[in-house]
């Protein structure tokens, strides 16, 4: 089966998923999560990029971003690949791809999947969220929107603001939402969506896309496909 293109579409937000090639380790340690954070700032501001939040972890990296146009989280992660990629070979003398294949991405329904995405992109770091450390470069964005630093690449969703009236309220709002641990279902269904392109969001909020893309947003259902020939056969056989 042909792999479909990838959902991509301007102004709405997306779930972004990168993984390290057989799961190396490439945040060793706060160099190279800087170097990377450094990156990732740049190339969202160069390419239309309106950067959400994100999570790392040793070997993948997840972000929530609304691109300008259709092509502007292609351009921000080759931007990534080409400086990223070259500055951490130097740095440990390697050769080579970094990242396993393309990454992965998929549209999101804000009303109803802002706050499940963010858990899921700031969650995979939540161990060291909100706990003192000698090591300030951030794993995720979490404390940014616990109100404990401030990254100024961060560019707040419209659903971040309606949390609260005020930054302590939207905060604290904030903190009760990261208390919540996400269940496997709830985990597994944002995740395979991701990593497939498959819509998160509403039947409405589908519909409503399929008129702006030439796409399959939804994955088929499960058997095999009606064709006209298993049709025939199986009215002959009723």
């Amino acid at each position: 089966m042909a792999r479909l293109p990838r959902l991509s579409v301007a102004g709405q937000m997306h779930l972004l998923i990168q993984r390290v090639h057989q799961q190396q380790s490439v945040f060793a340690d706060a160099v190279d999560r800087g170097a990377y954070l450094s990156c990732l700032g740049e190339a969202a501001a160069k390419h239309g990029v309106a950067l959400h939040a994100y999570g790392l972890t040793p070997s993948e990296v997840r972000l929530l971003a609304t691109p300008a146009d259709a092509s502007a989280l292609g351009r921000m992660v080759q931007f990534i690949g080409r400086r990223f990629v070259a500055s951490f070979n130097r740095r440990h003398g390697r050769r080579g791809a970094l990242w396993e294949g393309r990454f992965r991405s998929t549209v999101v329904e804000p009303a109803d999947y802002f706050l499940p995405c963010l858990r899921y992109v700031e969650g995979i770091a939540d161990a060291r969220v909100f706990e003192p450390r000698n090591d300030r470069v951030p794993w995720s964005s979490a404390e940014h929107h616990a109100g404990q630093r401030t990254d100024p690449f961060v560019t707040e969703h419209a659903q971040f603001w309606r949390l609260g009236n005020t930054p302590f309220e939207r905060e604290a709002a904030y903190r009760l939402a990261m208390q919540r641990p996400m269940t496997p279902a709830e985990t597994e269904g944002i995740a395979i969506a991701s990593l497939h392109g498959w819509v998160l969001g509403s039947e409405a909020f589908v519909s409503l896309l399929g008129r702006q893309v030439d796409r399959r947003l939804r994955p088929l259902p499960p058997g095999r496909p009606l064709t006209l020939s298993t049709q025939k056969s199986s009215e002959t056989t009723q």
